[in-house]
């Protein structure tokens, strides 16, 4: 629109239709001169003007034809000398009417440069460094590079009314282009010109050629203003229209501002488009746009290839650099863009070409777009900044599969467009600051949300989803391709629901910082990391969580409590507390875990220890399934077996005595079981821990007063909420306590300087008593290096007062045996 001024500039040079008038009175002035005639009349106050004529013809009709006509007009202070030229002029004295027989040519000179004849001529207007006594040749050589020549026929000038009239074509010729229109009018009193309809001009501004088209123009020579109907701008591949459009001019004839009503449209080269229902502009001396703004409800639309955006505000103000290019648009009042784009993947050998939809929208209440210069008066978005509460919005779909939707949001905004390596108008990155989050949901209805106070991110555009293989990961159109969340992190993830299953508690993490890796899509979590899973909180160096399954992977100094399951207000899905036994937290510590929610697992790795009040178990890998409230450990290191410490229940009443012993029973308390092996499995569903000797070979079993070898031990709790040994008023003992304790498979047991041997042992904490047991063809054995060697069915030992009990033959046997060396070494006395 800025080129319609530079059409419109014929107004710097006063209008040329003043030039046409022609004196009242052919009498008025008269002097003849040998070779023609010339006629001097001052119009008004401000101008004067001669005619030239080599010969004048007065008809009977009172007619006056004058041949070789031309027409001189100055200006009052010397800032013009314009010319119009014909071959022939008939007035009409009565009527007051000259009209031009033929072709008229006008010739207007650029202001600035004062002829030396002009009235009140001033130095300073004349030159900057030229005198007003130069001679009117030279002043109009001075003027012929701005000169503007003006080809037309059929004028007609009404000297009653000060009309000027053409139904004719009119051609304007100039420096900067050449234009036409068809039909004029201009009235000499008031000072306006009127170009009847078909407008056109063809200039340039700075390197580009621009077309300038109007149904009608009016021009206002004292408040240099223009005003077009139905206008519009053509130039390289891009056009701007409008229903009304005005134009106020300087005096050197260069744009001030333009104002645009009744529908204002840009469309550019790169197949945006802008519209607005009313619109200004403001321009620089160079008619160049400095300022505009937009208001009524401003569309822009983009189409380039595959990608389509659509945007939307009540106001926009636009910015331009020096050479008149788009800088800044400013938007306010309700911010809205939408964008969609659709490529082909790459096929493989395993699944064809799919279609991939990419969406993305961002809302916010204002926002300001920077542009950059694209090259041959192109421009581009390069980036965006919104305030107020951005939130941006995307959904990915491959094939026929679900729609992927994520947001990101935070109190203020700043997106990157893309450049040479990236498709243009697509955005690329955005940092928000305040209150920002991100959103995701998988294709399998798994919902992920992160907050923290600044976000960096980098999203995949729709060609590089394409790009990537079918089966590679992340491929669920994750748009994300990485992103940062700084400062006070939460995260929450529930998982897809199950169907027909029980609803799955909502996992909650909070950190310093998140990394999201889109390719993977999982969620690092570093500065003080914490995760929350129903009854579970884990914390470590760092934490990684997925977004796909909700599996979480610590790294470094890991730590996990799990709290009392019937104070947890989680679904009873998510509930599942950990217990060894007893009741109350139950803690582990490792250097690595792995949380897997799909199956409930937890995976404790590297020196991995967990234990609930006095209860613990340690070893290289400890397995907890939570839904079945049951862990694992194994071992294949000699140095690290699997470890299992528990309590032994215990009588808190003193002891019976034994036959001829007074005196020496003691109190039975509870007592600490020590057993390590290679591998270890408890149900505390059934309460029974059961630890094999596997890469290790043997199970060793300690208590307070005997340590067994073997190949398998199986520990039995006491049933929940059992308490033995408490009787009435008597304190109760700690839940998780070991009732008994069975080793078997090639057992050896050594207590109290005695040893024995034989398929099962047998330990019952709440009597004491070990119950050794072998084969029919080999009994089981003791050796006392006292009492010498015993056998029978059973052997009995009671560790409450060091005394055996032999079963056999079907009777028992209780037996105390003192062995004395024989005389001079004979053989001992049984």
């Amino acid at each position: 629109m800025v080129a319609l001024g530079v059409f419109l500039a014929v107004a710097r040079y006063r209008n040329p239709f003043n030039l046409r008038e022609l004196p009242k009175r052919l009498g008025i002035d008269i002097q003849q001169e040998a070779n023609g005639v010339t006629y001097s009349h001052a119009l008004g106050a401000h101008s004067q003007f001669k005619i030239h004529a080599s010969r004048v013809v007065q008809l009977k009709s009172g007619h006056a034809m004058l041949h070789d006509v031309m027409i001189e007009l100055y200006g009052e202070d010397g800032s013009r000398l314009d010319r119009i030229e014909g071959d022939e002029f008939e007035y009409d004295q009565k009527q007051n009417i000259a009209t031009a027989a033929g072709p008229v040519q006008i010739t207007m000179m650029r202001p600035g440069v004062a002829p030396a004849i002009a009235p009140k001529a001033k130095a300073s207007v004349v030159s900057k460094d030229k005198g007003i006594a130069k001679p009117l040749a030279a002043a109009a050589e001075t003027a012929e590079s701005g000169e503007i020549h003006i080809k037309t026929s059929g004028l007609t000038f009404d000297y009653k009314s000060g009309m000027t009239t053409t139904s004719q074509h009119v051609d304007f010729s100039m420096t900067q282009g050449s234009g036409s229109s068809l039909g004029a009018t201009y009235d000499s009193q008031k000072g306006t010109l009127v170009l009847d309809h078909a407008v056109e001009l063809t200039t340039r501004r700075g390197d580009d050629t621009v077309q300038i088209h109007a149904q009608h123009a009016e021009f206002e020579r004292d408040s240099r203003q223009c005003v077009l109907s139905v206008a519009a701008a053509d130039y390289r591949g891009g056009e701007a229209t409008a229903g009304a459009a005005k134009i106020l001019f300087r005096e050197d004839g260069s744009a001030v501002r333009l104002d645009a009503t009744d529908g204002f449209t840009l469309a550019t080269a790169t197949g945006g488009h802008l519209a607005a229902p009313m619109g200004s502009m403001d321009f620089d001396q160079h008619n160049q746009p400095r300022h505009g703004h937009l208001e009524g409800g401003v569309r822009m639309d983009s189409i380039n290839g595959n990608r389509q955006i659509h945007g939307a505000s009540p106001t926009a103000a636009l910015e331009f650099t020096a050479k008149g290019l788009l800088r800044l648009v400013h938007l306010e009042r309700g911010v809205a863009f939408n964008s969609q784009e659709q490529s082909t993947t790459v096929a493989n050998r395993k699944n064809g070409a799919e279609l991939v939809r990419v969406s993305r929208a961002w809302r916010s209440p204002m926002a300001d777009l920077d542009f950059r210069d694209a090259g041959q008066g192109r421009v581009e978005p390069a980036a965006i900044h919104g305030t107020g509460g951005v939130v941006v919005t995307g959904e990915s779909q491959r094939g026929s599969g679900p729609a992927v939707p994520s947001s990101m949001m935070a109190d203020a905004v700043d997106g990157a467009f893309g450049s040479a390596s990236a498709p243009a108008s697509e955005l690329t990155a955005i940092t928000g600051v305040g209150h920002a989050a991100i959103e995701e949901t998988t294709a399998t209805g798994a919902r992920q949300t992160a907050t923290g106070d600044r976000l960096d991110a980098h999203f995949n555009t729709a060609a590089s989803n394409a790009a990537k293989s079918t089966t590679g990961a992340g491929l669920g159109g994750s748009q994300i391709q990485s992103a940062m969340l700084d400062g006070h992190v939460t995260l929450t993830q529930t998982p897809a629901p199950k169907s027909g299953g029980q609803p799955e508690a909502t996992m909650r993490a909070t950190a310093g910082r998140a990394v999201y890796e889109g390719t993977g899509e999982w969620l690092h979590l570093t500065v003080n990391p914490r995760v929350e899973d129903g009854a579970l909180q884990l914390s470590a160096v760092k934490i990684d969580v997925s977004q796909q399954s909700g599996d979480a992977l610590a790294h470094g100094d890991v730590k996990a409590t799990w709290l009392n399951a019937a104070r947890s207000t989680q679904p009873a899905a998510g509930n599942a507390g950990m217990a060894l036994g007893g009741q109350g937290p139950a803690h582990a510590i490792a250097q690595e875990a792995q949380l897997r929610r799909s199956s409930g697992q937890i995976v404790f790795t590297g020196h991995a220890r967990l234990w609930q009040q006095t209860n613990s178990i340690s070893g290289p890998v400890i397995v907890l399934d939570r839904e079945k409230k049951s862990l694992a450990s194994q071992s294949t290191d000699p140095a690290e077996p699997v470890r299992v410490i528990l309590l032994s229940t215990g009588t808190l009443e003193p002891a019976a005595s034994s036959p001829g012993k007074e005196g020496a029973a003691r109190p039975n308390t509870p007592s600490v079981v020590r057993v390590r092996g290679g591998e270890l499995v408890y149900s505390d569903i059934d309460r029974k821990a059961v630890m094999v000797g596997g890469a290790l070979g043997t199970v060793v079993a300690e208590t307070a007063t005997a340590t067994s070898v073997s190949n398998r031990v199986d520990l039995y709790l006491l049933p929940a909420g059992t308490h033995a040994g408490a009787g009435p008023g008597q304190r109760q003992p700690p839940l998780g306590q070991v009732d008994r304790m069975i080793a078997s498979d090639r057992v050896s047991i050594s207590s109290m300087g005695r040893r024995g041997t034989g398929e099962q042992l047998t330990y019952t904490a709440k009597t004491g008593e070990y119950v050794l047991t072998g084969t029919a063809a080999a009994p089981p054995r003791m050796t006392d290096p006292v009492r010498g060697n015993v056998t029978g069915e059973a052997l009995i030992f009671n560790s409450r007062d060091d005394s055996v009990s032999i079963e056999g033959g079907g009777r028992q046997t209780r037996t105390e045996t003192t062995v004395r060396q024989g005389e001079n070494g004979s053989e001992p006395q049984k």
